[in-house]
């Protein structure tokens, strides 16, 4: 249960926190920022159409996990995802590039040592999909999932496991090969997401999940989290209410991003979750406005 007090806040009850281990793991990745935790609030906005949308555009995808959620579930026509980051979006471009079959194999078959990650992990990939292979490597070996350079490795981990703690070869490839098999209801295209929302804007029948590197506030951990990190944030809002289709964006629970909202005309609600340590955060929806929350 929760209702909702003047300043457009969501009071949640111990049962309504979205716990993020409740969801269905479909990313291959681990990613600082996941949104596991709103996939909740994700189907009732778009369930709340009584058109079924025909394209979902993810500017920002990231570790993926609103886009693949979408997908699954068919919750609209098409999902179209854009990443300027070259590490992640080979990963994306493998899967629905036709080469999920060969990343798969390749995780199962690597024989995880931390020395023998060190080295690998200064090498040049020799192809896409090798980059692609070692960006999910990174991933997994790096505490949180940090792929921003500089980023050290599990030292102790779950249990003592080490490097070893989130390396799940049988689970990673499982979920490679299923992402491809739906991967006639995505599109994947490496690039800007400001560009990407221009190109789509005009589209009635689109709509946008905004989920940009979190450093509009000052407190932001967004800069040592992402390699592209510094964002317009006054453009982007200015932007995103020039689309004709609907928008949801996701931020900083923070004063300066309710100030920039509210100067664009848009709408913020707080959301309460829990994240993968059970630690309860609040967590801000920017929109046009929220009649579908329920």
């Amino acid at each position: 249960m929760h209702d909702v007090n003047l300043f457009g806040e969501i009071r949640v009850t111990e049962e309504s926190i979205v716990n993020v281990a409740s969801v269905p793991q479909r990313s291959p990745f681990r990613y600082p920022g996941g949104k596991t935790w709103l996939i909740p609030c994700i189907r009732q906005w778009l369930r709340s159409f009584k058109k079924k949308p025909e394209l979902f555009i993810e500017p920002f995808v990231g570790g993926g996990i609103v886009g693949l959620t979408v997908a699954f579930e068919q919750l609209v026509q098409h999902v179209h995802m854009v990443e300027l980051d070259e590490s992640v979006a080979a990963v994306w471009e493998t899967i629905l590039g036709g080469e999920a079959e060969w990343l798969g194999n390749r995780i199962l078959s690597y024989q995880l040592d931390r020395k023998q990650v060190e080295i690998d992990l200064k090498q040049e990939p020799s192809d896409l999909r090798e980059k692609a292979f070692l960006t999910l490597v990174r991933n997994r070996v790096c505490r949180g999932g940090i792929l921003a350079s500089g980023a050290g490795f599990v030292e102790y981990g779950e249990k003592g496991k080490g490097v070893h703690s989130r390396w799940y070869p049988a689970t990673l490839r499982r979920r490679i090969l299923d992402i491809a098999s739906v991967r006639d209801r995505m599109t994947f295209k490496p690039g800007d997401a400001f560009e990407c929302i221009e190109s789509f804007k005009e589209r009635k029948d689109a709509v946008f999940f905004i989920d940009p590197p979190y450093t509009a506030s000052k407190k932001s951990a967004g800069n040592r989290l992402y390699n592209h990190s510094q964002i317009d944030h006054k453009t982007l809002f200015k932007l995103v209410t020039e689309c004709k289709g609907d928008i949801l964006l996701t931020y900083d629970n923070a004063e300066e991003v309710k100030t920039l909202a509210k100067q664009v005309g848009l709408h913020t609600k707080t959301v309460a979750m829990k994240n993968t340590h059970h630690v309860e955060m609040a967590e801000l929806l920017i929109g046009r406005n929220f009649d579908w929350l329920t």
